[in-house]
């Protein structure tokens, strides 16, 4: 993606399917902050780190980020390479915590 479209992110969009999530993926390790300006539906942001695509594992989560939030900012207070934005709740749902590993896998 461009520095653009990443910042646009799901900015604009009405919504997210149960099944459906965007992945952002940084050249590098970095504290990366998101906000929820311009949404239309409260999500949940996940911030993964590790080295390409070992040693994955989850160090932060904002739990259900509403878009009446915005212009607040959210960080973890480790670096990340990865920052998933799902629905809303998808962490509770899954009994996703800080620590667990994560595997991307392609279909």
């Amino acid at each position: 993606l461009t520095p653009e479209a990443q910042a646009q992110g799901l900015s604009g969009r009405q919504g997210l399917k149960e099944d459906e999530s965007m992945l952002f993926v940084f050249d590098h390790v970095d504290t990366y902050s998101f906000w929820m300006k311009d949404m239309n539906f409260p999500i949940d942001i996940i911030w993964i780190t590790g080295e390409g695509f070992r040693d994955l594992r989850v160090v932060y989560i904002k739990e259900n980020a509403l878009p009446e939030s915005y212009p607040e900012t959210f960080a973890p207070s480790r670096d990340s390479r990865y920052v998933l934005e799902t629905v809303a709740h998808f962490s509770e749902n899954n009994n996703l915590k800080e620590g667990d590993n994560v595997e991307f896998l392609s279909n």
